[in-house]
């Protein structure tokens, strides 16, 4: 195929402008030629960043789970006689003076792909559309190190001619893939699969797309009008609703996925109970009316995402947009999702806490230290237990009596449950973010809710790290809610801020730190954050609206599961505003706390944030920033970043002693 050479300035990747917010499209709403989104690494030599996708070809591994590769087919509409193209690699920068480029692989044969002499493809941007441009490979060697490889092109033989391509991208033909051993496959070829019922031969749909989740690649299947489901509610669906245009994910992982027939083009699942129905949308509305739906979403993403530059852009963090400068479509997308996640009113708050003295040490163990230097002054209210408690229960008829109470008052609603299931607060378990067995959340969850079980009746609110959220809807999905009311069952991700580059000297701001030219270096702010979820969610509100008058905030451990009704009836009876079971044993207050505020206090802190503490946590990290149009890394053996935390504890700040009441226990 040739091509002839467009002129310099046409051949400059085309960049997007920076004032406007960019077009959302949902990844539901892609078309089945396109790639699935991508995730990004960052590998680094010096100070060169360069960026690699995974690589889109599927295995299944002994783990039982599948992750995505990285060969994409693009399919080229204007040239109609040619074949499609695979995507290897992206262009970066040049390398040296003698016309060398530096290229980032998208390929799980870089070796193949980069040594080997002979015809490859070019495809540039150019004023919106896409050319396609022959090139001879003389030769390539891998960059060591920075694991990139450095190409030479024939003819091309300066800088000024290697800078033109700057920003292209690399392709071969289709029909040069390496082939794949057994149970390999590309996602490209799975797409168009049929999906069949394996336990009664009847047909689901069809696969118009993969996503990578992280944790396992995600099928995107469009149901088959003919396939008969329930609705969310596990009622049949009505005959006159069409379950057409209905699109599903499914893990593709060999326990739901048992068998992938590429010769007949099928494929046979057997997916736990209620998985297929979990995200369906069952309506009358004809698909203008959603079509509609779709582009309000769409504006409405926009203007969120104006909004949020807006606020970045007081804060003087504009270097968040320079990625729109570079990549493509697909990372664009990713770096305005991670913009408008930002919660830019809480960071503000984190930032301006950081500048003022704490009222008190926010470090939890020395909260701790304090609680029980006020019980032996006599300032706050406290009852004594024993280890034994909790195995034997007391002889005390006050401690009886409280715990009756609570008891009563958990029977009744009175109080909600949240589990903070988070990375910072709880290391290991179900806080792995490794993990995505079902096995090790059940653990979990059941010794949660052992506690509870005769009070079904308890709204749930379960905070956890973004990966978890799906695995734990299945899991209550599949058991039925463990008999708690669906309505009254919560699963919010953990609330994070962006990591801040530490302070140099002479400088007084923080800048955000990237991960990527896409994706923003973000932490888990605590257990604080669980205020902010509140407020984001309007979660008081919904339980007030409930008749609950106190919350449970737990990290659970082997000692806490939740539903402590000794502490429940203790803050009952003295009409105090915050209960907290503390044990001076625990080397860690923040990892294993139990505590349990009133809802008018809670109210007011959802209303009086400001009154939390934030600590900042020396960390070194490995991030990227821009200096003179590159993007380089930067990474220190010592601490060269903050990390923004908040303890829950640090709510103590917004209300007096005589308004705390402590269980606290003893060997």
């Amino acid at each position: 195929m040739q091509i002839q050479a467009l002129p310099p300035a046409l051949q400059r990747p085309f960049q997007p402008p920076l004032s406007l917010g960019l077009p959302f499209k949902p990844y539901f709403l892609t078309s089945t030629k396109h790639a699935p989104p991508h995730s990004h690494t960052i590998a680094t030599n010096n100070s060169l960043t360069l960026f690699s996708r995974f690589l889109n070809s599927v295995k299944f591994r002994s783990v039982a789970t599948v992750t995505a590769t990285d060969e994409v087919v693009t399919d080229d509409s204007d040239a109609v006689d040619e074949p499609g193209f695979v995507n290897i690699g992206y262009i970066s920068s040049v390398h040296g003076l003698q016309g060398e480029i530096r290229i980032k692989p998208a390929t799980d044969f870089p070796q193949l792909r980069f040594s080997t002499p002979g015809r490859r493809w070019l495809k540039s941007k150019v004023l919106g559309g896409e050319t396609i441009q022959e090139v001879e490979l003389e030769e390539g060697r891998e960059h060591h190190g920075l694991k990139s490889w450095i190409l030479k092109f024939r003819g091309i033989d300066t800088v000024e001619q290697a800078k033109m391509l700057i920003g292209a991208t690399l392709l071969v033909t289709e029909e040069d893939r390496p082939e794949l051993g057994e149970g390999e496959f590309y996602t490209h070829d799975l797409i168009g699969l049929k999906v069949i019922m394996k336990e009664n031969g009847k047909l689901v749909g069809t696969v118009i797309n993969v996503f990578n989740s992280g944790a396992n690649d995600l099928l995107q299947i469009l149901l088959d009008s003919s396939f008969d489901i329930l609705d969310k509610s596990g009622k049949s669906r009505s005959a006159d609703i069409d379950a057409s245009d209905q699109l599903v994910l499914v893990p593709f992982v060999e326990a739901i996925v048992p068998d992938v027939d590429m010769r007949r083009r099928e494929m046979h699942i057997t997916p736990p109970k209620g998985l297929l129905e979990l995200n369906l949308r069952f309506d009358e509305r004809s698909k203008k009316e959603r079509r509609q739906l779709e582009w309000k979403e769409r504006k409405k993403f926009q203007k969120r995402l104006i909004a949020a530059k807006k606020k970045l852009c007081e804060m003087e963090q504009q270097h968040v947009f320079h990625g729109y400068q570079y990549g493509e479509k697909d990372q664009w997308s990713l770096l305005s999702d991670q913009i408008v996640s930002i919660n830019s009113k809480l960071l503000l708050e984190a930032l301006q806490s950081l500048e003022r003295p704490a009222k008190r040490q926010p470090v939890p163990t020395k909260w701790v230290a304090e609680l029980v230097s006020a019980i032996e002054a006599k300032l706050i209210n406290s009852i004594k237990i024993s280890e034994t408690y909790f195995s034997n229960g007391s002889e005390k008829k006050l401690v009886r009596d409280m715990q009756e109470k609570g008891l009563e008052l958990m029977s009744a609603g009175k109080m909600a449950i949240v589990f903070l299931l988070n990375e910072k607060e709880h290391h290991g378990g179900i806080c792995d973010s490794n993990i995505v067995e079902d096995e090790a959340i059940d653990t979990l969850v059941h010794h949660m809710l052992q506690k509870v079980k005769d009070c079904v009746s308890v709204p749930l609110i379960l905070v956890s790290p973004a990966q978890q959220i799906q695995p734990l809807k299945n899991m209550f999905t599949s058991n039925n809610y463990f008999a708690f009311d669906s309505e009254k069952v919560w699963f919010l991700e953990e609330e994070k801020l962006p990591v801040v580059s530490s302070l140099p000297e002479g400088q007084n701001k923080y800048n955000i730190l990237m991960k990527s030219p896409w994706e923003i270096l973000q932490s888990p702010v605590g257990s604080g954050g669980l205020i902010s979820l509140f407020s984001k969610h309007s979660i008081a509100d919904n339980l007030i609206d409930m008749g609950v008058k106190y919350i449970e905030l737990c990290c659970p451990s082997e000692k806490i599961a939740g539903g402590n009704s000794l502490l429940l009836g203790l803050i009952n009876s003295r009409e105090a505003k915050i209960g907290i079971q503390i044990s001076p044993t625990i080397t860690d207050s923040e990892e294993t706390f139990d505590m349990i505020l009133s809802m008018d206090f809670l109210k007011k802190l959802t209303k009086q944030s400001s009154k939390l503490q934030f600590d900042a946590n020396p960390k070194a990290h490995s991030f990227v920033e821009k200096i003179d149009k590159e993007w380089v890394t930067v990474t220190s053996s010592t601490p060269n970043s903050y990390e923004l935390s908040c303890s829950i504890y640090s709510s103590l700040n917004a209300c007096s002693l005589n308004e705390v009441c402590i269980v606290e226990v003893r060997e």
